[in-house]
């Protein structure tokens, strides 16, 4: 994509071929358009076209271009903070809201995938959050705590189990989560799209949004070569916002992550390797994930990106990283690499915007995009028709708040796990 094999990899290599899509070259109308190629926006325009809804979505480069095409792949429930702090946050009501419907959103991937045939190596075999230290343990102890206390289907392993678990000794305990799963992340956006095209939705990529006017009762939403003229305008370009609506970046600080894959291990080799097959992420403030792809590939990811330094540091680490964690893979060696963005919140929690009189955005997954992003699109949809009140929205709406220090604090995630790993790749 874009000829550039750090930016989507593995994921480019073996997802199925996007549909076929064309820049908009003339001026059309529709009843809603959707600004984003995301997970977020192609729910939503795939549950208004099946809605009957006539629906366009813009797209600035390809279908599923930003955090869509780059991610790990894991389908978890729930975001990064325990859901007790949540609560604290929202209130109880709001709180108990949202933790609900967040639960729910592995569940939504699941359906989608199955309703349209999407070929996205999906994988509903759970996740395992995976504890380092005797701290790690605590932390899953009370998420476990706090997440039974609420009725979801999570398991706390002790060592020996968590050994069996995933053929290495080198965690201290995991959080099992079976709502979750893995999914081939780039082939989801695609089959997403393939989905809203084939109920009526109209897509064109290459098509940027570069100016938003009011227009009569609605917006013209202009593009380099054409406009949309439509009643409602959804906004689902969260950390990868360029040219309209800027107070959806400020608001957050960048975080960068990068994956690697291996080669295709052999039968035998991966046996012996996380025989389940989980997604697998750890407790580590500079956190590691790991994952299979289908063809027996080992995807190992964490923060950090991939240019100037940072491309030989954090290969250099994670050989030597994985290589503890699995000794029986020899030498490590990675046939790619790549790397993306994740927009952080002050909170850690997504964001709901009524940025303008049927003007809308959902945005800051804080590195939770598939489950949440396909759950948001289909509410957003319900909501956009009229099925749903303001009431029973997931996240009540508010202004984006610009966050202070942005620039430094995201200069500091990346070349602070570039110094971690450069200093632990030495050990």
């Amino acid at each position: 994509m874009q000829n550039d094999p750090r930016s989507h990899g593995l994921w480019e290599r073996s997802a199925p071929a996007a549909p076929a899509t064309t820049a908009l070259t003339c001026e059309v109308r529709a009843e809603v358009v959707v600004i984003g190629g995301g997970y977020t926006g192609l729910s939503t325009a795939l549950h208004l076209a099946e809605r009957g809804s006539d629906v366009v979505l813009l797209e600035a480069v390809e279908i599923g271009f930003g955090g869509a095409g780059r991610n790990v792949g894991l389908v978890n429930a729930g975001m990064w903070v325990m859901p007790d702090d949540l609560v604290r946050k929202l209130g109880p009501e709001a709180g108990d809201r949202l933790i609900g419907f967040l639960g729910e959103g592995p569940a939504h991937v699941w359906d989608l995938i199955a309703r349209h045939g999407i070929d996205c190596e999906a994988n509903h075999v759970g996740t395992l959050h995976v504890a380092v230290g005797q701290s790690g343990l605590e932390e899953l102890t009370e998420r476990h705590r706090q997440w039974t206390r609420r009725g979801a289907p999570v398991e706390l392993l002790d060592p020996d189990a968590t050994a069996a678990r995933l053929a290495t000794d080198h965690y201290q305990g995991a959080l099992l989560d079976r709502r979750a799963g893995t999914i081939q992340p780039l082939a989801y956006a695609r089959g997403l799209a393939r989905a809203a095209m084939e109920q009526g939705a109209r897509i064109f990529t290459g098509s940027p949004a570069t100016g938003l006017q009011a227009q009569g009762a609605g917006w013209r939403v202009s593009t380099p070569q054409g406009a949309v003229v439509a009643r409602q305008v959804v906004f689902a370009t969260d950390a990868y916002t360029r040219h309209l609506m800027p107070q959806l970046r400020t608001q957050q600080v960048f975080l960068p992550y990068f994956n690697m894959a291996t080669a295709p291990l052999s039968d035998n080799l991966a046996r012996t390797i996380l025989p389940g097959r989980e997604g697998v992420w750890d407790t580590r403030e500079i956190l590691s994930s790991f994952r299979f792809d289908r063809q027996n590939r080992l995807v190992f990811g964490s923060v950090g990106a991939l240019r100037n330094t940072g491309a030989a540091v954090h290969r250099a680490w994670a050989e030597r990283a994985l290589a503890r964690i699995y000794p029986q893979l020899g030498e490590v060696r990675f046939e790619s690499a790549w790397h993306g963005t994740i927009g952080m919140t002050r909170d850690n929690l997504p964001r709901f915007h009524k940025l303008a009189d049927g003007v809308v955005s959902f945005c800051g997954y804080n590195g939770r995009g598939i489950a949440p992003g396909t759950a948001f699109g289909r509410f957003l949809a319900g909501w956009l028709r009229g099925e749903a009140s303001d009431a029973e929205l997931p996240l009540q709406p508010s202004q984006p708040q610009p966050m202070a220090l942005r620039g430094l604090k995201s200069a500091f995630y990346e070349f602070g796990a570039q110094a971690a790993h450069l200093v632990d790749a030495r050990r």
